[in-house]
């Protein structure tokens, strides 16, 4: 009895899902009792002439959507190969262009014509760079504004001498600014870079007089005992942008202050940092912080831009006038066969 019953419920379960799944044939189909000899995963490839109209509506669709593109636009003021000039023969565009033709063509044909030719061209290019090498050292060495030696001896006995006149010329400023201006000094007690940086500071402050204001950031004092009378953050350290520390800022009162450094910084980093930012701030001039770097003051030739026009940029002797007056002097360049001593 159990048994025909367990049959019962088995078909009743297998017709619903057959009816459910009828939904999803085509009416055309017969079900699957009826024509079960093609199995479950029959499919039918429709007739042609079904597919037939979808294939011309595809084709179609490009052709009308052709129909509506706009024409394309002719280019315009567009030179042809032709029309673009050649460069000059042997002249250094018709190297950059030509050279490596050569040079490909002795190595792909080694024949003694074309290597030769190849490095007979080369030869041409190097004596066309040493008349330039020849003509740019006579033009440089007669004229001071051009004339990198007269900013900073190049000779290693006069760039020992210019070193240790900037040594002296730093100790100098740096002792200047350390009247006007202090450091801020913002710590951690665990940093260890805030450790190593301290006694850096208080070099600085014994030697050149600065006065340095530390703030700690967790209220908590250095182990190494600098700096004992320091100042607890009060949210300084969030205006200024602080970030990391040891963060080292250049201070004059009543409002003056700029960002050093956020990290530990040498000696002479630190130093060069601060006349930088004094020299920035118009608390140096340019001559006192030229001379900490063991340079002479020369004239600025970098002119604004409303003097350079094409017509001066065009001409090589308007551009040398123009820039030579704009550093603000008006040097005679020299005729090679004058005689100053001749009456």
């Amino acid at each position: 009895m159990n048994r025909h019953i367990w049959l019962l419920t088995s078909y009743l379960l297998l017709a619903s899902r057959l009816a459910w799944g009828a939904d999803f044939v085509s009416p055309s189909e017969p079900p699957f009792f009826i024509d079960k000899e093609r199995g479950w995963f029959w499919r039918e490839v429709g007739p042609e002439s079904t597919l037939e109209p979808k294939k011309k509506l595809e084709k179609a669709k490009p052709d009308t959507e052709t129909k509506h593109l706009p024409p394309p636009i002719p280019p315009q003021n567009q030179p042809t190969k032709s029309e673009i000039p050649e460069p000059s023969p042997l002249s250094t565009e018709w190297f950059r262009k030509n050279l490596e033709h050569y040079r490909d063509k002795a190595i792909d044909n080694p024949s003694p014509e074309n290597v030769a030719a190849y490095y007979y061209l080369q030869r041409v290019m190097m004596d066309k760079a040493q008349r330039f090498t020849d003509v740019a050292r006579r033009v440089v060495m007669s004229d001071p504004l051009l004339d990198e030696n007269q900013r900073r001896p190049i000779a290693t006995f006069a760039a020992n001498e210019a070193n240790y006149q900037a040594g002296i010329a730093s100790e100098q400023a740096l002792a200047a600014v350390a009247k006007q201006a202090g450091l801020l000094f913002f710590f951690r007690s665990d940093c260890r870079y805030c450790h190593i940086q301290a006694p850096l500071l208080a070099l600085l402050e014994k030697r050149f007089g600065f006065k340095v204001y530390a703030v700690s950031l967790d209220g908590q004092a250095m182990p190494n005992g600098l700096y004992p009378d320091f100042r607890v953050d009060q949210g300084q350290a969030h205006l200024l942008g602080v970030v990391s520390t040891p963060a080292l800022f250049l201070m004059k009162p009543p409002d003056g202050i700029v960002q050093l450094a956020q990290g530990a910084v040498s000696l002479d980093d630190l130093s060069g940092r601060i006349l930088l930012a004094a020299k920035d701030n118009g608390w140096i001039d340019q001559g006192v912080y030229e001379a900490t770097r063991g340079e002479r003051h020369t004239p600025n030739l970098v002119p604004t831009p409303s003097v350079m026009d094409n017509e001066i940029l065009v001409n090589p002797a308007n551009l040398i006038g123009t820039l030579q007056r704009q550093s603000g002097l008006q040097p005679v360049s020299p005729s090679p066969t004058a005689n100053p001593w001749s009456p």
